[in-house]
């Protein structure tokens, strides 16, 4: 009978040798498409995808195959798997003769329809690329006879323990996944050894249809489990065939995302996984507490990046009602520059989560002021005790008039470059830029690794002082961690543990420079004019920290470090939408704060050393309201009494508003709050100000108040001594709309002009 049907089986097939590799070379070439992101002990973060083509998981011994998958499997593919040598002739004659008959064996006896292939022959398939079916799926009788060949070149050379096992981690199944570990763990969440009978034979019926409907895969699982025989169903009930349809339309159907919803880390593991590149074939150790993946550790600390990440949703949440959805974290520690957590938005929370506010670009703010200083100092044009003048200022730059403004609308006139710095003054940051000039700031940012400033210098003008720049919230972390290693520079490290990575260092900054403005940044009473002494700057330890607003409140940054660690938070919103009077101090200090006090929970921080060359002197002021104080210096640069230098400023003058200023109105403040300030200098008790409109309908004005309500108009502003006479005045204009309120002097106090 099998002769006359062509499959005539000799009794002994002599194999004829076949480009097949041997078992340990297959197990060694494995790689699976995902890895599992470790933190730096080994806890699991983050699924990683290394291959986008296929979903393959780590290989899996045969032992840690559950017995019901095996079972199943066999039922359904292979039933005399153990007792053939690689071509089932008596399956080969049934699968001839149905053909022949037109009849299917399932369908005639309600069994489960086998094919004449084995498992030997389908791995030879998966092996040898020219034993792939040709176009319509079909191998022709060559290709048949070669697989065949394949089949017994494998029994020659492998166990039969190894050909199962290496098909359960080869087998293609539905969609994308490839091996029964990455199916059992993309539609049930487990591990192969933990699939119960009926996941098993959803999984074995797969095999032969992968893209069948739910409905024919609920069928053939039911016919698999019939075919099992009593023994093997001792330990587990048989399921119920409605219960298997069930199960087929669920899993089938539903979205999957590939096991495990463990996700601390989305933005670091796509850096991670960026950094890889050819190395994305060298693994860990696979975790043995997730299911379906090797393994890479990172740099980053699990239980940091919970916390980070739990406390930023938890302070945004705080601030729900004033438009604020948006926050990123980074930490750094200092001495190996290694990244301890890195959080790059807000989740759930945000309309954008998968943008990273680690590298997205962002207004500075006024977090780049300590370079600033820091350029200063190092050059001995300026110490922490020298005085700037904190007064109104009008600058001519290319496109206009620059009038820089204090964060709180005041002036403080003359103060130390310690209280400008650590109360974070706009005008004395712009008068020191002034003095040190733009371009060699500019180069300074470039060479603390500021790789984001791409235009000319000149392209930010005096703006570049008070965070009129595009920076990374990556590069911004690792500048102040420069400070905290008191100026030198390294790179960040790699995300991959242990990765190589270049460790050049350079000096970008003296080291009693970056003391100095470290010693500034963590000077409470210094930050008081502007923080008050009780603020979320204010730590348990000892910590340097500056925070930052942006125009318009875009951006809040809170960036600082303690012995150990560098931490950066940024507080604000993808779309560019400004917050609802959200200071920096409100935004990002608080979560800062909580950082700091996490890290530094069972820690100290203690004050750095100081560096060689540095010295503590105690200094007096002379004609301003700072107290004395011991004061830090460079090394022949100290001084124990500062008075200011007023010469030829005797005679008071007007410093704001400048001649020749035009003044814009916004039309999106409220009025009572876009006051001009008159500003004199030096202040004199009963002097006055008399204001002209010298624009239809003219009008005078006569007031003591330092501050004016401004109208649109062509204005001229005299000051007036205590006898009523003018002893300097200005003009300027005001653009802009803006209704007349009884409330505003030029409304209410203005007569007609003679």
């Amino acid at each position: 009978m099998l002769g006359a049907l062509g499959v005539a089986a000799p009794a002994a097939p002599e194999p004829m040798p076949q480009p097949v590799p041997r078992f340990a070379a297959v197990r060694a070439a494995h790689r699976p498409s995902d890895v599992w992101m470790l933190d730096r002990q080994g806890l699991p973060l983050q699924r990683l995808r290394l291959d986008d083509t296929v979903r393959r998981f780590e290989w899996v011994p045969l032992e840690r195959v559950s017995p019901a998958l095996q079972a199943a499997l066999l039922t359904a593919e292979d039933r005399r798997f153990f007792t053939h040598g690689g071509v089932d002739w008596a399956a080969a004659a049934r699968s001839a003769w149905d053909k022949l008959s037109g009849m299917a064996l399932g369908s005639r006896q309600g069994g489960v329809a086998r094919g004449a292939s084995t498992l030997s022959m389908q791995l030879a398939a998966l092996l040898v690329p020219t034993l792939q079916p040709h176009t319509g799926g079909r191998r022709d009788l060559g290709q048949k006879w070669d697989q065949a060949q394949a089949a017994w070149a494998i029994e020659s050379q492998w166990s039969k323990a190894e050909i199962f096992e290496a098909y359960l981690n080869l087998v293609p199944l539905r969609g994308e996944a490839v091996g029964l570990s990455a199916a059992s763990a993309v539609w049930f969440g487990k591990r192969p050894e933990g699939l119960d009978l009926a996941e098993a034979a959803l999984l074995a019926a797969l095999i032969r249809q992968p893209q069948a409907s739910p409905q024919r895969v609920g069928q053939r699982a039911c016919a698999i489990v019939a075919a099992l025989d009593a023994q093997t169903l001792a330990a587990a009930a048989r399921p119920r065939c409605s219960d298997l349809h069930d199960l087929a339309r669920t899993v089938l159907t539903r979205p999957h995302g590939g096991g495990a919803p463990i996700a601390l880390a989305p933005h670091a593991a796509r850096v991670l996984r960026g950094e890889l590149g050819a190395m994305a074939s060298v693994w860990d150790a696979p975790p043995g507490r997730v299911p379906g993946a090797g393994a890479l550790r990172s740099t980053l600390d699990a239980n940091l990046q919970g916390f980070v990440q739990e406390r930023l949703g938890l302070h945004l949440r705080e601030l729900s009602g004033r438009n604020v959805e948006d926050g990123a974290v980074l930490v750094l520690d200092n001495a190996s520059g290694e990244v301890l957590a890195w959080v790059g938005s807000s989740g759930d929370l945000s309309d954008a989560a998968a943008v990273d506010g680690v590298l997205a670009l962002r207004q500075a703010g006024s977090t780049l002021k300590p370079f600033l200083y820091g350029l200063a100092l190092d050059r001995q044009w300026l110490t922490a005790a020298s005085l700037i003048d904190d007064s109104p200022v009008a600058l001519t730059a290319e496109n206009g008039v620059y009038v820089p403004q204090n964060y709180d609308r005041h002036f403080r006139g003359w103060v130390s470059a310690r209280t400008a710095l650590a109360s974070s003054l706009n005008i004395p940051a712009v008068r020191v830029l002034l003095a040190t000039g733009t371009d060699r700031f500019f180069e300074s940012l470039k060479g603390m690794g500021f790789g984001t400033l791409t235009e000319r210098a000149d392209h930010y003008g005096l703006a570049l002082s008070l965070g009129g720049a595009d920076i990374r919230l990556l590069d911004l972390a690792n500048a102040y961690r420069m400070l905290a290693n008191q100026g030198v520079y390294t790179p960040v490290a790699p995300l991959r543990l242990g990765a190589p990575h270049s460790q050049a260092r350079r000096r970008v900054m003296g080291a009693g420079a970056a003391f100095i403005v470290g010693d500034i940044l963590s000077d409470r009473g210094a930050r008081s004019p502007t923080f008050g002494l009780e603020n979320p700057l204010a730590t348990r330890v000892w910590s340097a920290v500056k925070t930052g607003t942006s125009k318009d409140m875009r951006d809040n940054w809170a960036v600082g470090f303690t012995a150990r660690y560098t931490v950066a938070v940024w507080v604000g919103n993808f779309s560019g939408a400004p917050m609802w009077n959200v200071s920096g101090v409100q935004g990002a200090a608080p979560l800062w704060r909580d950082i700091v006090h996490f890290l530094h929970d069972h820690e100290p921080s203690w004050p750095p050393r100081v560096p060689h060359g540095v010295e503590r002197v105690p200094v007096q002021f002379a004609d301003i309201t700072e107290a004395p104080r011991l004061e830090w210096f460079l090394a022949g640069t100290a001084m124990r009494e500062v008075a200011r230098a007023d010469v030829g400023q005797n005679r008071p003058h007007i410093v704001y508003p400048a001649d020749g200023l035009i003044v814009a109105l916004d039309p999106d403040l409220p009025p009572a709050i876009e006051n001009i300030p008159l500003r004199m200098q030096p202040v004199r008790a009963g002097y006055g100000w008399q204001l002209e409109r010298l624009s239809a309908p003219p009008c005078r004005m006569a007031t003591q108040n330092p501050y004016w309500s401004p109208q649109p108009g062509q204005w001229a502003l005299r000051l007036l001594d205590t006898q009523g006479q003018p002893v300097d005045a200005v003009r300027f204009s005001v653009r802009g709309a803006r209704a007349a309120s009884a409330q505003d002097p030029a409304a209410s106090g203005c007569v007609a002009a003679p």
